[in-house]
Order: structure tokens, then C-alpha cells, then sequence
């Protein structure tokens, strides 16, 4: 087996001293798409085409396409035969491909919550889990790794008038559960651009948009995280007018990616101009972005309103 596929199980294979911790649970994601692009470099170093080695398992042309973009967990025996098909048979080589096999196919926290998660987003929260960077402009709501339960509980209940309670209350788990990222050591770095709407939109009343600005002062103070407000003035003409997302990974994981969130659905661009495109907007973003201490100004501004306003009622 290749050193790069042995260095790729390594930076999925958890420390010793956190084999059972949560800080491991978002490692099927990262495993599926190592195996997924071993074996796709596999194929093709033996010249062959999707079409050529489908039959081998008995499988269609589009399951080895899902398969190498690591889409779903794979069934262990199809996996064998194409690794064997591709000439690998040391018994080391192989263990390792079984490792990588175990981990995608291992169950999270994520599990739990599938009847409520839509593939689209089970991918998105996967991507998080294993960033070492994420990017975010957010042009309508505070992005959903900062906020506070009460906000989101309003925002589901405005965009889900019918739902009941507990789904209600399942969401905001699920969205609570989201956010351990950021309470890890070896947290992403998150930079998250605020349109200036956010601040003044009072999501969930006074009190709540209250709370909600003073979390996301508390969450600016850590390492690792910047968060800053894009002004009407200076963002007019830069921002893009829907919600952008930059994910970027270690070496040894994904490809960088955008991701842009529709209605009821996603789109998530890796090419490389798509994602260069978008990259250089959040730049200028960034750069038209108040800086982080007038930013805290500003939040510090809006929460005296909001609690002045709280007050009255």
C-alpha cells in the first residue's frame, strides 16, 4: 500500500488517549472519502475505467462512482474483491483497507437524528466535523454553530409553523450537538462574516436576540474563533446575497469546498475555479469586514438596545 494511504489512516485512526471520546465520533465521514479516493487511485493506476471494473462485483456503473466519492459506507466483500482485483494481497495492505472500512461504516451521534436530517446536511455537518477551517458568510441569521438554543427554537418555529414540540425540541439537540466542534482543543478555525441585518433582525424578541449577541461575545473571545460584522455601508456592493460556506482540510483529507444553501436543498462546489471564485469573494468580504474590536463594539451596542428593549415588556 501506498505511504499515502498509510499516512491517511493514521490522521483517521484516534489518539490513544481519546479512542472512545466524542472528539472521534465525526471519523466515518473522513474514512469513507480516504477509501473512496484510494480506491479510485487504485483503478486508474491500472488504466481503467469505471465501466471496466463495475462487472467485477456485479455492480453498476453509478455504485463504483458513489463508492470512490465516498458517498455511502461500502459492503466489506465488494471492497475486497475491486482492492484485489487491483492487485492488492499483502495481508498489512489489506488490514489497513479493513480499518478504513470499519470507521465508515461506524455509527455517530449523527444517527440518532437521520429522520430529521437531510443528506444534504448530514453532509455539511460531516465536512465541519473534519475541517481544520471554516469561512462563513451569513447574510439572513447567525450561522448555525453560533447559536444559543432560544434563537434557534425560533427560527424553526418560523420556518416550520406546524411542527410539534418535540420536533421542535429534536432539532435544537441536534443543532446543539453540532457545536461540540467548538468546544474541542483541536477545534477548526472558524472566521464568521455577519451581515449587519443579523444584528439588527430581532430573531426570537429583545431578550433572546439579547442573549444570543452576548454568546456570540463570549465565542469571539476563544482561539481559533473571529467574528465580525460586514456593515450595509461597506458590504452593499461585495456581498453576494445568499449564505457562503468555505471549508478547508488537512492534507490528508476532502478536497476544499464551498457550500451554498438553498431552500430545501445544497449545492457543494469543489472545482477548482468554483471554489476559487467564491474564496476570493469571502476575501474581499473579510476585508471589507469591520474589524474584531469595532465588531465587539458593535454587538455591545445592540445588546444594550436589546436589553433595554427586554426590559419594558
Amino acid at each position: 500500500m501506498s505511504a499515502d494511504l498509510t499516512a491517511r489512516v493514521s490522521s483517521v485512526a484516534p489518539a490513544e488517549s481519546h479512542s472512545s471520546s466524542e472528539e472521534d465520533e465525526y471519523k466515518p465521514f473522513v474514512a469513507g472519502k480516504v477509501l473512496g479516493a484510494h480506491l479510485r487511485y487504485l483503478r486508474r493506476s491500472k488504466g481503467l475505467a469505471i465501466k471496466d471494473v463495475a462487472p467485477q462485483i456485479r455492480a453498476s456503473v453509478s455504485k463504483i462512482s458513489r463508492m470512490e466519492r465516498g458517498e455511502s459506507p461500502p459492503r466489506e466483500q465488494d471492497v475486497l474483491d475491486l482492492v484485489r482485483h487491483y492487485g492488492v494481497e499483502a495481508p498489512e495492505q489489506l488490514e489497513e483497507i479493513l480499518e478504513l472500512i470499519r470507521r465508515a461504516k461506524a455509527r455517530s451521534w449523527l444517527h440518532r437524528y437521520s429522520d430529521i436530517t437531510p443528506g444534504w446536511l448530514r453532509r455539511l455537518i460531516g465536512l465541519e466535523d473534519s475541517a481544520t477551517e471554516i469561512r462563513t458568510y451569513e447574510t439572513q441569521l447567525v450561522p448555525g454553530l453560533l447559536q444559543i438554543p432560544d434563537y434557534t427554537r425560533a427560527v424553526i418555529k418560523a420556518s416550520m409553523p406546524d411542527a410539534t414540540e418535540e420536533e421542535i425540541q429534536r432539532r435544537v439537540e441536534l443543532r446543539m450537538l453540532r457545536q461540540q466542534l467548538l468546544d474541542r482543543e483541536s477545534r477548526p478555525r472558524l472566521v464568521a462574516l455577519l451581515d449587519e441585518g443579523i444584528i439588527r433582525r430581532p430573531t426570537g424578541g429583545p431578550r433572546v436576540m439579547c442573549q444570543q449577541l452576548q454568546h456570540l461575545r463570549r465565542v469571539a473571545a476563544l482561539d481559533r474563533i473571529n467574528i465580525r460584522i460586514v456593515t450595509f455601508e461597506k458590504g452593499a456592493s461585495i456581498g453576494p446575497g445568499a449564505p457562503v460556506t468555505h471549508l478547508t482540510f488537512a492534507a490528508n483529507g476532502p478536497s476544499e469546498m464551498i457550500y451554498l444553501e438553498q431552500i430545501n436543498s445544497a449545492l457543494y462546489l469543489s472545482k477548482r475555479a468554483d471554489v476559487e471564485s467564491y474564496r476570493l469573494v469571502l476575501d474581499e468580504l473579510a476585508y471589507a469586514a469591520e474589524s474584531r474590536r469595532a465588531s465587539m463594539r458593535l454587538l455591545d451596542d445592540f445588546i444594550k438596545k436589546y436589553a433595554s428593549a427586554a426590559d419594558t415588556f
